[in-house]
Formats: C-alpha cells, structure tokens, sequence
C-alpha cells in the first residue's frame, strides 16, 4: 500500500512479495469498474455539486483535505497578507498622527522609529510573532494604536492555532497508520469445519496495536429488486466468524478471517464455475484505534471474482522459535491446493451437507472400481 503514495515501488510491496509466483493466472475480461481498489482508494468521482459554498462551512476540514502544497501555500500566504495588512494599518496610523515628519525633540509618535511603509511592515511582524528588537516600540501616545496591538495579537493567535493545527493533523492522518496493514492479495473459498467458507488474511507489521479492531466485509454486485429497479451498487454485509470469538480481533500476528458461507450468506448461490462469470467485489474494511495517538485508522482493500481462489487455502505463517512465535511474512499471501466441492453452498445443503457429498463420492468411487474389475475378469475369460 505504500505505493500509492509514491515511496516504493508498486513490485517491492509486502502484499506482493508474500505472494506465491506459483499462483493460478486468469485470463482479464471486460468486467464493470471496480468500486474499491486493492490499496484502499475509492474509485468514485463526485461530478455536479452545485452547492460548492458547503466546502467554505468547514474551512479547517478542507484545509486538512489539500494536498501539500496547496496547505503550504496557504500556510504561508496566511501569515504574509496579516502581516502586509497591519503594517499598512501602522503606517497609516503613523501618517494620520504625522509621525512620518521630521519633528523636534519634544514630538511623541504613536510608534517609535517608523519613517516609511517598510519600517511599518517590520514592526508588524515584531508584534505578530513577538520578536520585538528593541528599536520600535508603541507609546501611550495614541489609543488607536494600543487597540490595533491587541487586535493583531488575537490575530496572530488565532492563524498560528488553525495553520499549525491543520499541519499536525495532516502529519497524523490516519492512513498513515494504515500504510502497515495489509491484506492478502487473493481470498479463498475452501471447507473449514466441514463448511464451506470465504477466508482472506490481514495483518499488522508494526508492534504497536490496533486497539478494537474490527473486521466489516461487504458484497458490492449489482441487483435488481422485485419492482425491477436496478441497484448498480448494492452493499450486502456479510457476517465473519472472527477467530477470537468476539466482534474486536486482537491482531498481534496474522489472522485469517473467515465467513460461513450459510443460506443467509449472499455467496450462498455461487460456486466455483459461476465465481469466473459474475461480477462480484467483496470490499474489506478494517477499523481500529491506534495505540501510540488514539487515532481511529481504517484500511480497505477489495477483491474481485477472478481475485478469489476456489479450493485453496492459507499456508501457515507463524511458528515457535526459541520460546517466542515467529512470523514469516513471506508465507503472508501463500496458499495451497485442498480438495473442495465445486457446487454452491445451496448444492451442498440440498445434497444433505458435506459429509453426505462425500459418501457419494465414496460410494460412486467404489462401483467404478467394482465396474472395472468386472471388465478386467470379463476379458481374461
């Protein structure tokens, strides 16, 4: 997922490299436009707002929204105009009370040293950010300039607290955390405990946790409803059978989520010949609060029919070594060949379940044996 931000090349990702080279390769089709993309980003475009006005209602938000060098000029431009502003205010402070003259020595000015536009906008940064050299300083001359002192104060106080609030938030986004979260490039769908399940893997490669971890799986497809309306982006939840038992994981080492594939499952009609022909994504979304800032993060990645693996499943990935359990992300995206039945979780229930599949096989296994022994004693009689 560092990709996506430029720093490493998009060959040299964890994600790819715990990939097996091995893996079975599908052929591209025309297919509709992916939803989510594999490193989190959203691909959808938002055309036509009329109502651009709500973006200046909340300013701080849209600042954080910028790119860099948009904030960074803004930053900057922020503090030049204020202090442009109130040395052109000091300036004609200084020229209505004519402190610009030559005067005698008993003349009092509002401002002390202040002969031009320059020395006015040199004074005006002093106040601003307190710098204060010593060589022009206000007097009790003028109660209009005691009132443009506290003004440019509050001022400065208030673009320091926004400017700097918005670069911290930005330098502590949340998906910054979420650069080191990843998913397993394919998903699979294989029997666990004698069902038939839908499992991708995910993991955290720093050792600082995500505290509430949750797992949320959506099933993005398009539907028609019995009006015959059309849904181009249905979002169908699916329930996940957590490892631990609760709704939080506790992802210390790798984990493989898994989904019961049952008849309240939408994956409950598909089977290994339609996974290739239907245009299906199952968006995966990860949310949790980071240790080190308390910062709620969330990674997301996608995958696509021709992404999911039928009659796989994950190789292992941790193993104990010299009293400590060990994590080989190399192994991260590995997976390998089992034995599953290529009909839909529908087929199998309606086949009496698993094991009554098997006794089938079992069974129609023994007669073409028990055929082909009888052909064998035919011949050599």
């Amino acid at each position: 997922m560092l990709s996506r931000k430029g720093l490493i090349p998009e060959d040299y990702l964890l994600t790819r490299l715990a990939e097996d080279v091995l893996q079975p390769k599908f052929k591209t089709k025309s297919r509709k436009a992916r939803f989510v993309a594999k490193n989190g980003t959203c691909n959808v475009a938002h055309t036509n707002i009329r109502e651009q006005g709500r973006f200046l209602l909340d300013v701080f938000t849209t600042l954080v929204d910028l790119k860099w060098l948009h904030t960074l000029l803004i930053f900057t431009m922020s503090f030049l105009c204020s202090w442009l502003l109130f040395g052109m205010i000091w300036w004609l402070i200084a020229f209505a009370h004519g402190d610009l003259d030559q005067k005698g020595d008993d003349f009092v000015p509002c401002v002390t040293d202040i002969h031009s536009f320059s020395s006015a906008f040199l004074f005006s940064i002093e106040v601003q950010v307190t710098i204060g050299f010593g060589g022009r300083m206000i007097t009790e001359e003028c109660v209009s300039a005691i009132v443009i002192l506290i003004i440019q104060n509050i001022v400065g106080l208030v673009i320091n607290a926004i400017m700097l609030g918005c670069i911290f938030m930005k330098t502590a986004q949340a998906n910054r955390r979420a650069e080191t979260l990843i998913f397993s490039k394919h998903a699979v769908i294989t029997v666990r405990n004698n069902k038939l399940c839908f499992m991708f893997r995910l993991g955290d490669l720093r050792k600082s946790m995500i505290i509430s971890a949750t797992v949320h799986v959506q099933v993005v497809r398009k539907t028609v409803t019995n009006e015959g309306e059309i849904v181009p982006l249905d979002q169908i939840d699916i329930q996940m059978d957590n490892p631990v038992g609760t709704n939080s994981i506790f992802l210390v080492s790798p984990l493989i989520i898994s989904h019961v594939i049952d008849k309240n499952s939408p994956l409950y009609d598909l089977s290994a010949a339609d996974l290739q022909h239907r245009d299906i994504e199952v968006v995966v979304i990860l949310e949790g609060v980071v240790e080190t800032t308390g910062i709620t993060t969330q990674a997301r990645t996608s995958y696509l029919s021709e992404e999911i693996l039928w009659g796989h499943r994950f190789v292992p990935t941790v193993s104990e070594e010299d009293g400590m359990y060990a994590v080989d992300y190399s192994k991260f995206g590995n997976t390998v060949k089992v034995a599953t039945p290529s009909c839909s979780a529908r087929a199998l229930d309606d086949a009496g379940g698993l094991e009554s599949v098997r006794l089938q096989e079992c069974s129609s296994g023994g007669a073409s044996v028990k055929r082909r022994i009888r052909h064998q004693h035919t011949k050599e009689l």
